[in-house]
């Protein structure tokens, strides 16, 4: 069995004197004044003076420390508890000693004789700058990865990153990025134009001092050469400047000059922000704090930081190029504002969503004096959304001008995107989802005031009657449009009162604020665009994914004096009844002449073709709105078909006289027949004794 053996006083001292001598720690015993005892001689960071200059001394007296305060209170609490303290992380300098101060481990043991009574603390001290500079630059790169890039909007990213490494990289932050790129648009290649503006886009100070700056941000100008700033740009290269009163380049940049002076700046690094091989912009960081100066390894993390930064820069700006772009092919295939109709009056709001959505909505004339209403969206979000609201609208309209029932509309346009959806579907992998989307459609008839709806997977509308009271229309609804299997598209009718509104809206509208909707639309009487408006207001500026469409429509009857309607008898003759009706009522409208004797002939081939091809009843009315449409009903639901006849052909040129004389025509169908219109551009008045139109 082993047994210890006993170190004698002599050893003892050796072994002590050794250990202060040779220690790569700094080794400190101080007695129960916290008086410097004895310090190790290995350790010149902690004292450049010879130990015997140093001892005796009380600690926080040679010591310039963080928290002196604090520092004492715990050795005093090792002395009086006999805990040992570990790794307490210091600030620390010689006092009076130049340049930046420097961090140390503290860790501390009481001291006891023999006898067991306390006699003093042995300090130990270690030099962890180095150390704490690599965790905190470690620390500054975990925080820009984890918060730069939050945001898809450059000016954003930008702010990210000075939040970021303010103050534990710079005292001061400064982003400039090329215009261009917080635009959305292509960065350009480097080197950079000495002409190429940059937009001032970040600026952050630490502390809670006035800010100083040399320019606002959002201010856009080129960068002044020669400078560090413009050199960056042109090499690529990053800078660390010292920054004084000799510093010759200041005298360039009066504005920069003084705002460095002001603030107190003494270094500067300068890094691009590019992108294989692109220049997106220039990171400027300043240190005002006298005790940090910047050194090349802070350089290599600004380089690090830039380089992080500039992706998320890159991918901001793609998300805003292509934003722009979807917002811009979503304004124009939404359809123009319809001119003003006499029976109907027609507003809107649309809040594109921050992705790009694909909602759209629309208000076109049909024949008749009708009106379509129409608001719809499609699934997905950016580019391939708006593109595919761009075909839903072409073919909805193309579909409207066919003067097809709104439920068989539906039905077709769904086949369009079923048709669409297979297209897609042999696509690589990874590109836009399925097409999907819902879509609400209706006819106004002003004439027998009635409105036909149909839906599809889309939400019906709210209707405020004159009288202040609202109610959603329960109506049936198809399947999203897209979708192969499904109940069949079904068509409702309501009465619409003079003066109701009806209101046409995204499902995200009605999500956010039903309940201010119905409150709104309970003030009929006020102008439609106010309406719409208010409703904007109290929805308030939540994120919304989706756009916030919202369609009204007030509707009005259609004046009694400009339709005019006559049953006609079945037979060759009722052909001249026809031309004298038509002629007497464009007098009594005051039409002119050669719009009189035009409108003769189209009604002449009209009511013969309706004679000899079609069945009873045969009706013919006039409608005079801001054109002068013909029409003729009949009980045969074929429809004719425009032929081109030949030489010797006797007959068939009727429908291609018609085509030659009117501005547009067509046939629409109906349960008990069909009828076939003619509409003509109608010119003012020149009786004077005529009545204007309404």
């Amino acid at each position: 069995m082993a047994h210890r053996q006993a170190i004698s006083s002599d050893e003892g001292v050796a072994l002590l004197d050794a250990l202060f001598r040779q220690s790569p720690t700094g080794l400190m015993v101080l007695d129960r004044e916290l008086r410097i005892v004895r310090i190790s001689v290995n350790t010149p960071v902690l004292h450049p003076e010879p130990p015997e200059q140093i001892t005796g001394r009380r600690f926080t007296d040679v010591y310039d420390l963080s928290g002196p305060d604090e520092v004492e209170a715990m050795l005093q609490g090792v002395l009086k508890s006999g805990e040992p303290m570990r790794g307490r992380l210091v600030g620390a300098r010689r006092k009076g000693a130049p340049g930046p101060g420097r961090q140390v481990s503290v860790s501390a043991s009481r001291l006891e004789d023999t006898q067991g009574r306390t006699f003093g603390v042995l300090a130990e001290v270690v030099d962890v700058t180095e150390r704490e500079k690599v965790r905190a630059r470690l620390r500054v790169l975990g925080s820009v990865r984890e918060r730069v890039g939050q945001s898809l909007d450059v000016v954003a990213t930008c702010d990210e990153l000075v939040q970021a490494v303010v103050p534990d990289l710079a005292d001061i932050a400064v982003v400039d990025v090329v215009d261009a790129v917080a635009r959305g648009e292509e960065p350009p290649p480097s080197p950079l134009g000495r002409e190429v503006p940059l937009r001032r886009a970040a600026f952050g100070r630490s502390g809670g001092e006035d800010q100083v700056q040399a320019h606002p941000v959002g201010d856009v100008r080129a960068l002044p050469f020669p400078t560090p700033y413009a050199q960056t740009l042109t090499d690529l290269k990053p800078r660390l400047v010292p920054l004084g009163p000799e510093t010759s380049w200041l005298a360039a940049v009066p504005p920069r000059a003084e705002a460095i002076r002001a603030s107190g700046a003494h270094s500067l690094i300068t890094t691009p922000l590019t992108l294989r091989g692109t220049v997106l912009g220039l990171l400027s960081l300043y240190r005002t704090d006298q005790a940090d100066v910047y050194d090349q390894d802070d350089v290599t993390l600004a380089v690090a930081v830039a380089v992080h930064t500039a992706l998320c820069i890159d991918n901001a700006r793609r998300y805003t190029r292509e934003h722009t772009i979807a917002l811009t092919i979503q304004r124009h295939v939404l359809l123009p504002e319809a001119a003003p109709r006499t029976t109907v009056e027609t507003a809107h709001l649309l809040v594109p969503s921050e992705s790009g959505g694909g909602g759209g909505f629309g208000a076109f004339a049909l024949s008749g004096a009708r009106t379509a209403l129409v608001v719809g969206e499609v699934a997905g979000q950016g580019i391939h959304a708006a593109t595919t609201l761009g075909q839903i609208q072409t073919a909805t309209h193309s579909l409207a001008g066919l003067d097809l029932e709104p439920d068989e509309l539906l039905a077709r346009l769904n086949d369009t995107a079923i048709s669409l959806a297979q297209e897609r579907a042999v696509l690589p992998p990874g590109d836009p989802m399925p097409l999907m989307g819902s879509c609400a459609y209706a006819v106004y008839d002003p004439l027998s005031q009635t409105c036909t709806i149909a839906l599809a997977g889309h939400p019906p509308p709210v209707i405020a009657h004159p009288d202040g009271s609202t109610e959603i229309l329960h109506l049936p609804s198809g399947p999203p449009l897209g979708s192969i299997e499904g109940p069949p598209f079904a068509a409702s009718t309501v009465h619409v009162t003079d003066g109701s509104v009806l209101a046409f809206y995204s499902p995200s509208l009605l999500s956010q604020s039903a309940d201010a909707l119905h409150r709104v639309l309970a003030h009929t009487e006020r102008p439609l665009q106010d309406l719409c408006d208010d409703v904007l207001y109290r929805l308030g500026d939540g994120t919304c994914h989706s756009d916030v469409i919202l369609l009204l429509a007030r509707t009005h009857s259609f004046p009694a004096d400009q339709v005019a309607a006559w049953p006609l008898d079945p037979r060759p003759e009722a052909v001249a009844a026809a031309r004298t009706h038509t002629r007497n009522q464009l007098t009594h409208w005051g039409v002119d002449e050669e719009t009189a004797y035009t409108t003769e002939m189209i009604v002449s081939e009209l009511v013969t073709n309706a004679i000899r091809y079609g069945t009873p009843p045969v009706h013919l009315r006039l409608i005079r709105d801001r054109t002068l449409t013909c029409e003729v009903r009949d009980g045969n639901s074929l429809a004719p078909r425009l032929r081109h006849a030949k030489t010797v052909d006797e007959g068939g040129r009727g429908l291609f006289i018609i085509a030659q004389l009117t501005q547009n025509w067509g046939v629409r169908h109906s349960l008990d027949g069909k009828t076939v219109w003619a509409e003509q551009t109608l010119p003012p008045p020149t009786s004077p004794g005529s009545q204007p139109r309404s």
